[in-house]
């Protein structure tokens, strides 16, 4: 709890800085990873542990500053897609290098690149077992870590 509370601290500050909250960066994220910048709304909210309601705001919020929109499923009119746009892109390319500056400072150069590969191996099982839905929909995962 010390170490997760003492990284979304600084992370959070870091992200307040460029307008962020640290679940519209998530968002952000996860969406610039997907297909085509976008994935259904119901795909976001299995990735992001929010409820359908809690993505809804979040989305709303989002849409009214310009950083994605809605567009309706061709082939389901019940669904929506969450789509980055251009600004959305500018703003996460904009808050990027400082959130990796971070993450380099606080957490990869605190290991040895061999415990940080057995680390991030684990996090992912342990990912997968309380958060199955953590990659719902977006296609390939993405690989962070330093050198790769």
């Amino acid at each position: 709890m010390e170490v997760h509370t003492g990284l979304t601290t600084r992370i959070a500050t870091q992200l307040e800085q460029h307008g962020l909250s640290p679940v519209e960066f998530e968002v952000l994220m996860r969406l610039t990873r997907s297909p085509e910048h976008r994935l259904r709304m119901s795909h976001l909210a299995a990735q992001t542990s929010l409820s359908t309601s809690g993505v809804t705001r979040v989305v709303d919020r989002m849409e009214r500053v310009g950083l994605l929109y809605r567009h309706a499923c061709p082939s389901d009119r019940r669904s929506l897609y969450a789509v980055m746009t251009p600004a959305g892109v500018a703003r996460l390319d904009e808050t990027l290098p400082g959130h990796l500056e971070l993450i380099e400072r606080w957490f990869v150069s605190q290991l040895e690149p061999e415990a940080l590969q057995t680390l991030l191996g684990s996090l992912r099982v342990l990912r997968d077992a309380v958060h199955p839905g953590a990659t719902a929909g977006g296609g390939e995962t993405v690989d962070l870590t330093v050198g790769s």
